[in-house]
């Protein structure tokens, strides 16, 4: 089963890398709300600029696209489960 996401404009976009150290992207333009998070690797992600571990940030599994909520001014970081790997945030509007 899919999960309807809705529609949105494409918007800024950007990447980092990340390794047990975080990449980040940010911070979220003034008018955006949604975001399509992109790792290479599979990854610990927050969306409120703290920096993700295993107990802290989403498990997200690596060229699986997830959209998340977000509030304008934050910041995406991801640091990686087991490899390094890179970042991609595109701010849906």
């Amino acid at each position: 089963m899919q999960q309807y996401i809705g529609t949105g404009r494409i918007g800024p976009s950007g990447n980092a890398a990340y390794t047990g150290t975080a990449g980040s992207y940010g911070p979220i333009g003034s008018q955006t709300y949604k975001v399509r998070v992109l790792v290479t690797t599979d990854a610990f992600v927050t969306t409120d600029g703290s920096t993700p571990s295993s107990t802290a940030g989403a498990y997200i599994v690596g060229l699986s696209p997830e959209y998340l909520t977000v509030t304008p001014g934050q910041t995406v970081k991801a640091v990686q489960v087991s490899a390094a790997g890179t970042l991609y945030v595109t701010e849906i509007i």
